[in-house]
């Protein structure tokens, strides 16, 4: 025993060694991603990088890093070496993009299979599957979070109370509004608008296919989600994030006021730090540059992500 230990660490000290360990460890246990977009902000900022654990709802089907490409056929049909619990509802979640599955996201579980979704300008409604009694939901919501729509209990925003990062700020127009043009263009999308008599409001429906979880980020306002490109199934579950390893602030003053490709667009930070200065003013891109630009958050170094979503945002 004592001979194979010795001959293991010998191993683990040659590039070949070193490399296989590497990739083991990405593929099964940790893997390190860099948030590009706002659409979790303010729970998590453009430029945390972080350590996501691949083993929280089972062993997905290993890729090659950078190419993405699957290193063994999906021999159970889901996406998963070795099946695992599933996400709940409030998990952080990292998966791959249905339209796109070479592509990682971040965001929220909001809905699991069998919940309905409504959806209106700053509203999100979930009835639950299972919980079928006021008794029930009242003890898990207050009683203002409750309506009651259709014979059926809703609970509205019903995260927002437990996780302070949840916010509707609309960076120009809001997810709602782009779900009207979207519709009323023709385009596709996953919600279906209906008319809420009870209301005098037209909202956007949807119920979760069975075994898929619906994924809205936190900037529920700026975010592109499930509500847009449909639910994510256990297949593309990968895992969930577990702690931040670095934070930094890297945008340019031409990307925080206008955004680039749909991203990355903050005038309510840049109102922060410029303060009574206006945000379109060569004064406010001087500050922004000199105080901001290619900074190091590190009040958020080394956070685990389950006790950081709890707390207040910080920068």
């Amino acid at each position: 025993m004592k001979k194979k230990l010795i001959a293991l660490y010998r191993f683990s000290g040659t590039w070949t060694g070193t490399i296989i360990i590497v990739l083991f460890l990405i593929f099964f246990v940790a893997q390190s991603f860099v948030i590009p977009s706002g659409s979790m902000m303010r729970t998590l900022l453009i430029g945390d990088f972080l350590f996501a654990k691949k083993f929280s709802y089972g062993i997905a089907i290993p890729h090659l890093p950078w190419l993405e490409i699957p290193i063994v056929p999906d021999f159970n049909n889901n996406g998963h070496l070795i099946e695992g619990s599933r996400p709940q509802r409030e998990d952080i979640v990292i998966f791959r993009q249905p339209k796109n599955p070479k592509i990682h996201f971040v965001k929220r579980c909001v809905a699991v299979g069998g919940d309905e979704i409504l959806y209106m300008d700053k509203r999100l409604l979930v009835h639950f599957h299972d919980i079928t009694t006021q008794k029930q939901i009242l003890s898990l919501y207050p009683k203002a979070k409750i309506i009651t729509l259709n014979g059926k209990l809703w609970a509205e925003n019903p995260y927002m109370q437990n996780y302070p990062g949840i916010r509707y700020v609309p960076e120009g127009y809001s997810s709602y509004q782009y779900l009207v043009a979207m519709h009323n263009d023709q385009q596709p999308i996953d919600m279906q608008p209906i008319y809420l008599e009870a209301l005098n409001e037209t909202a956007f429906y949807k119920k979760v296919e069975e075994d898929h979880y619906y994924m809205i980020g936190d900037n529920r306002d700026n975010s592109n989600d499930s509500r847009f490109w449909g639910s994510v199934p256990y297949s593309l579950i990968v895992g969930k994030p577990w702690a931040i390893y670095m934070s930094l602030e890297y945008r340019s003053y031409d990307i925080m006021l206008n955004g680039e490709f749909g991203a990355g667009k903050d005038n309510a930070k840049l109102k922060r730090i410029c303060k009574n200065t206006p945000i379109e003013s060569a004064e406010c891109e001087k500050i922004w540059n000199e105080k901001e630009r290619f900074t190091i958050r590190w009040g958020r170094v080394g956070r685990e992500i389950d006790s950081l979503q709890y707390e207040y945002p910080i920068d």
